[in-house]
């Protein structure tokens, strides 16, 4: 189950390291599909949803993917309404910010002094890349002073591309575009920096691991299988399946399952369960939009706020 993380991995992906090799500006904006409009009653329920109350303030925690389509929009109206009723939307990342997004891209993933990717990595795995390169029809000239693990995230953006999910239709790109609309204050939980500095963590055997995991999935057909289920999970706010994802997850030994439980999740979990904190306290009512993943588990977000203390609720 190597690419249950994938959606962490094209948030990242998609907002910073784009940027560095796209000269329009206009690439993160929000296509005109994802204006704000009422929701439906009919409307389904999207990924997951969790009222959290401190004293007198009320936090929602929302689920979200980071690609989709324009049919994934307007959200239920029981969504719909908690955002309507916040008076700020907490993303993890600000996407408007889009030097700050750029900057972290070339100081983390990209190789200084003319250095190229072929230097880093042994024959046998270089191959494997040039040839799924050509079959997604980038020249390896383009992505040469890229690192390992942004190459491999953006050969992940490809297949998605491909199948019609796209990051500039992602849910916190709609919740943007409501937030700006209604002249909400937008906050996010980390930075640009921080995240991509999490993947050159990785020493350079495990960003060729790395690398070679998700080019096996790729070429499986497994990388294309599990992204299905997660985002099939989310259009249907499946809990069931939510959980099934996220055992999958703990149970992968791979290089990547370890950085996606370890570094992730675990590691991110905590931080953003204690700004979560302060923002509830500070903001009136606050509407929180976060990785579907963050939010399910013993460790996710609502466990570990439901253990400090705050009333947690899970709506749906």
């Amino acid at each position: 189950m190597r690419n249950k993380l994938i959606f962490f991995l094209i948030l990242l992906f998609s907002q910073a390291a784009e940027p560095v090799w796209a000269n329009d500006a206009d690439t993160l904006a929000p296509p005109a599909s994802t204006a704000i409009q009422p929701a439906p009653s009919a409307a389904p329920q999207r990924g997951t949803l969790y009222r959290v109350r401190y004293q007198n303030h009320t936090g929602y925690l929302f689920g979200t993917i980071h690609v989709g389509r324009p049919d994934f929009f307007p959200l239920e109206e029981q969504a719909t309404r908690a955002l309507t009723e916040a008076g700020t939307l907490v993303l993890e990342l600000d996407m408007r910010n889009h030097a700050s997004l750029q900057s972290a891209a070339k100081k983390y993933g990209i190789y200084t002094n003319n250095d190229t990717l072929d230097k880093h990595l042994a024959p046998a795995s270089l191959m494997r890349l040039k040839q799924a390169l050509a079959q997604a029809g980038v020249p390896f000239e383009g992505v040469a002073h890229m690192k390992a693990w942004l190459v491999a995230n953006l050969l992940l953006v490809a297949m998605l591309e491909r199948q019609g999910y796209h990051t500039e239709q992602g849910t916190e790109t709609f919740l943007l575009k409501a937030a700006e609309a209604q002249g909400k204050t937008i906050r996010e939980l980390e930075s640009a920096d921080f995240q991509l500095s999490l993947f050159d963590d990785m020493t350079e055997k495990q960003q060729e691991q790395y690398l070679d995991e998700n080019l096996t999935d790729l070429q499986s057909g497994v990388a294309l299988k599990k992204t299905q289920d997660l985002i099939d999970a989310w259009v249907a706010a499946d809990e069931k399946a939510f959980d099934v994802l996220l055992r999958e997850a703990q149970d992968d030994q791979s290089t990547t399952g370890k950085f996606f439980r370890r570094v992730l999740l675990d590691k991110r979990n905590p931080t953003m369960t204690a700004k979560i904190e302060s923002l509830i306290k500070q903001d009136k009512v606050s509407f929180v939009a976060v990785g579907l993943l963050h939010l399910i588990g013993a460790n996710g977000v609502p466990q570990l706020l439901s253990r400090h203390g705050y009333q947690v609720t899970r709506l749906y």
